[in-house]
């Protein structure tokens, strides 16, 4: 974040997880925080966290969206630019998942899936985007998954959501070049993180990929530190990133290891 001077990071999912991590660590780099969930409590304890390791100067600030909900989202922006005009960077962190084979998975819950972490994500970026566009700046990061590049069985929806994000920002990233807007995806596998406790029904996927799982206070920092960047993606673990190209290049055995290694959920 050195090139811009007490920026405005305004985080979505910041009451848990990778939002409020990238959020606490954006507050430690002297970063004033607009965050935003659904849960009150949650976010307030964020903002206090963010106001005791952060910059005397700083100022945080929270706002109570549903990402599902469109009028929310409309109307939190507005909030957002009354607090700040000039948002420098936006973190799209809110989402969720559910690992159930398809055919066996409600389909309100997939189409929630679709309103939070594929429709409440563009809308948001679409606000949020003409504002920097006018603004002459900003930095787009929209978190994604490698299951959006490497889908495994019991993740058919989720999967398909974060596939169109990645494919959102990549078309994206190419449009807002022109007015030095940024947008860069990140792409984790397995966190460590509450996440589980709604997609994981069984309680075990965790432990059973532990070789492979991130600490999402590492994960926030690099992303932290990639603000203002030209970063195209973070990809996370390297070996899930290799594995996510391999794929590409032999589907058969992709789908292979898919099917056995990536099963355990």
């Amino acid at each position: 974040m050195s090139n811009l001077l007490n920026p405005t990071v305004m985080v979505t999912g910041a009451s848990s997880g990778i939002g409020k991590d990238v959020a606490i660590n954006a507050a430690k780099l002297g970063a004033n925080l607009i965050l935003v969930a659904r849960s009150e409590d949650k976010l307030i304890k964020v903002k206090n966290e963010c106001i005791r390791v952060g910059a005397e100067s700083s100022h945080h600030e929270y706002i109570l969206i549903d990402m599902s909900d469109p009028d929310q989202i409309s109307k939190g922006v507005d909030q957002a630019f009354e607090i700040s005009p000039d948002i420098d960077i936006l973190v799209n962190a809110a989402g969720f998942g559910d690992f159930s084979n398809y055919l066996e998975t409600d389909f309100d819950t997939v189409e929630k899936m679709f309103r939070v972490n594929v429709l409440g994500l563009m809308l948001m970026t679409r606000l949020v985007a003409s504002e920097m566009i006018v603004n002459g700046h900003g930095h787009i990061l929209n978190v994604g998954s490698m299951a959006g590049k490497m889908p495994t069985p019991k993740s058919a929806a989720y999967s398909a959501t974060k596939a169109a994000v990645i494919a959102f920002s990549d078309a994206l990233r190419l449009e807002l070049k022109p007015f030095a807007v940024k947008v860069t995806t990140i792409n984790p596998g397995p966190v460590a993180t509450n996440f589980f406790n709604i997609a994981d029904h069984k309680g075990g996927y965790l432990d059973s990929v532990r070789a492979f799982v991130l600490d999402p206070d590492k994960l926030a920092w690099e992303i932290v530190n990639s603000f203002n960047t030209n970063k195209r993606e973070i990809n996370r673990p390297r070996l899930m990133e290799l594995g996510a190209v391999l794929y590409k290049l032999a589907p058969s055995l992709g789908d292979y290891f898919a099917a056995t290694l990536g099963n355990r959920k």
